[in-house]
């Protein structure tokens, strides 16, 4: 399995690279499937390839998924686990495969 890690451009170094970051960690990573981005542009990086440019709120949402799994694979609180998924504590699951409006 990959996971994508949600990295911020801190330096574009040429078209097909640039230097990105990830909570104070610096990687040169591959930017040929995303194209040229500015200095700021957040992208989703897999195996040290940009695989998607991705919104400022999409980065966050991503980083608390990340931080949770990572939370409740050490054995941390439920509470501190859920307050990473704020997002869904008072959502009603989705199925992907049931359209939920019929």
């Amino acid at each position: 399995m990959c996971i994508g890690i949600p990295m911020q451009i801190v330096n574009p170094l040429s078209d097909t690279y640039a230097t990105c970051q990830d909570n104070g960690v610096s990687k040169i990573i591959n930017m040929q499937l995303v194209g040229p981005q500015i200095t700021g542009t957040w992208v989703l990086v897999f195996i040290d390839a940009a695989r998607e440019v991705i919104s400022d709120a999409k980065a966050k949402e991503i980083d608390a998924a990340l931080k949770a799994v990572s939370l409740a694979m050490q054995g941390g609180e439920n509470d501190q686990v859920q307050a990473l998924f704020g997002d869904l504590i008072d959502r009603e699951p989705i199925n992907p495969f049931f359209n939920n409006n019929e």
